[in-house]
């Protein structure tokens, strides 16, 4: 049996570590040797790279939990569409993770749903903010059967 020593005023191995490498550096000279600058991408902007990129995969019905796809509605009522719902990003200076809650229409298979999702937002994440993906997480939160959207109310029994 082995023990390990352990020292009780040592951090707590229970902290987590950052996704992303936030702390890497590199320098802009072109080969011009002209100076060149920082570009910030703000956590917003990988986000909604992430959604609109979910949302174009065959089979991915809507993102969100089901709260947030109620004030999804509200919002899509009065043309307020908010791109990032569903999608959350952690993005460093080379590198961006990203969890997405998505919601499958039936009867399309999840795991390839989920594995297209992952494709494509790691991809356009890459290609059009130019961050190095290291992980993209997929939760399915619900499947959407083709008779749920139906407005056909039932008739009033009473008058």
């Amino acid at each position: 049996m082995a023990t390990s020593d352990q020292n009780p005023t040592a951090p707590s191995a229970s902290k987590v570590a950052p996704r992303v490498d936030r702390s890497a550096s590199s320098s802009l000279t072109g080969a011009d040797g002209a100076a060149g600058g920082r570009t910030v991408i703000a956590d917003n902007v990988v986000a909604k790279v992430a959604g609109i990129a979910a949302r174009e995969v065959a089979g991915v019905y809507a993102l969100g939990g089901g709260a947030s796809r109620a004030f999804g509605a509200l919002r899509d009522a009065i043309n307020a569409t908010d791109l990032t719902q569903g999608v959350k990003v952690e993005v460093g200076e080379t590198q961006a993770a990203a969890d997405l809650t998505i919601v499958v229409e039936y009867p399309a298979p999840i795991q390839e749903v989920a594995s297209n999702v992952r494709t494509a937002v790691a991809g356009a994440i890459t290609r059009l903010v130019g961050l190095e993906v290291v992980e993209v997480n997929v939760e399915v939160n619900d499947v959407h059967l083709p008779g749920d959207d139906d407005d056909t109310t039932e008739e009033s029994r009473v008058a």
